[in-house]
């Protein structure tokens, strides 16, 4: 049995941060009923890549562990299943625009009046009183975010991932659990709100703690770091390592390790903000170093001194790492691959039975359920 075993969810989001959200409590235990409309769940269609039976990877990577129901909220039968189902449902999940739900008489107000005890999660773009759409890619522009990745002098650009809808729901997933337990001790549901803007700012932290609390607009500085340094890829005989240096007494190591014991003790060097202040030069001296070995053998060297480091891998090398250090990152739902929960709960352990579902796979057996 899972931590939240015998909580119904209610997920009438889509795309991906709701439906992140909704996967994390299905993992957990949490029976999740995906309610989607007659043409499905957008990310059905966003092709490719594909898996062995042509289902789009991006549906796969956020809908294991739930149960799949189609309806049309425009026909009077299928909103009344709708609503059944946010009166019967423990949470409730959407991202639909501000305005929509309310409209087919979905809103909180309206499920808390049949449904007192509702935990019900509301995610948006930009919060309840702005109709922009909530796209990843529009809130790294607007947040900022993209101002901060790329080159100095090249020009911004988009994480590699939707990091944003990924962070925001996991903010969302956190505040459902919140609730759950609020009204575990008092009886009482509640709204849940976050919104993608929001939980970019949030998830900025140092850059945007630097702008609010030091007025310092941070900027672009490619793979360098704002408050540390080394701590950036670095050329090597035959290739860049990844150099992580977090404190002075790592930094001591590293220039034993190199060979360079004395610049430790340079006053240049022998602090964080001397090290920042100074690095131009100092890096200099490092690539001079680091330019008589190739990067497999300064990667051997330098872990065996402590020293946080490593190549730059792909995709399938950070899987075939997490599975060489025993993680057993690929976890089979039912028969489709997936990438594992990251929660290991020693007395609840999460799942991974369930296949992402059909459309309306289980349209049937809910619409029976509901009826009873």
């Amino acid at each position: 049995m899972g931590a939240l075993d015998g909580i119904v969810v209610a997920d009438f989001s889509r795309v991906l941060a709701g439906p992140y959200c909704t996967m994390l409590l299905a993992d957990l235990g949490a029976d999740v009923i995906k309610v989607e409309g007659p043409r499905g769940d957008d990310t059905r269609q966003w092709l490719p890549p594909t898996d062995a039976d042509g289902v789009g990877t991006y549906y796969l990577s956020v809908n294991r562990n739930k149960r799949s129901i189609a309806l049309d909220l425009t026909d009077p039968t299928d909103l009344d299943a709708a609503r059944e189902l946010a009166r019967r449902a423990d949470v409730l999940v959407h991202n639909l625009r501000p305005g929509a739900m309310e409209r087919f008489g979905l809103g909180y107000d309206d499920v808390a009046a049949t449904n007192a005890g509702v935990v019900y999660c509301s995610i948006s773009g930009f919060g309840p009183k702005a109709t922009l759409p909530g796209y990843d890619l529009l809130v790294q522009a607007l947040s900022g975010m993209m101002s901060l990745t790329g080159s100095p002098d090249g020009p911004p650009y988009r994480a590699g991932v939707a990091v944003i809808d990924v962070m925001t729901g996991l903010h969302a997933a956190t505040g459902i659990l919140a609730a759950l337990h609020h009204r575990d001790t008092t009886g009482q549901g509640q709204h849940v709100e976050t919104n993608l803007l929001s939980a970019a700012l949030s998830s900025l932290v140092n850059q945007t703690s630097a702008y609010v609390a030091g007025g310092v607009v941070p900027h672009r500085m490619g793979n360098e770091h704002l408050s540390l340094y080394p701590y950036e890829p670095m050329a090597t005989g035959d290739g860049e390592l990844i150099i992580a240096v977090g404190n002075d007494q790592q930094f001591r190591r590293l220039a034993a390790a190199l060979g360079a014991p004395g610049l430790a003790d340079d006053l240049r060097f022998a602090t964080m903000a001397q090290r920042n202040a100074n690095r131009r030069e100092l890096r200099a001296l490092l690539l001079d170093r680091l330019a008589e070995r190739p990067a497999q053998e300064w990667f051997r060297v330098l872990t065996d001194a402590d020293i946080p480091c490593g190549p730059i891998n792909d995709v399938r090398q950070g899987v075939d790492l997490a599975t060489e250090l025993g993680l057993a990152p690929i976890a089979l739902a039912d028969k489709v691959p997936t990438i594992r929960n990251p929660l290991t709960l020693s007395a609840t352990p999460t799942r991974h039975d369930l296949a992402p579902p059909e459309l309306d796979e289980h349209g049937a057996e809910i619409r029976k359920w509901l009826k009873n």
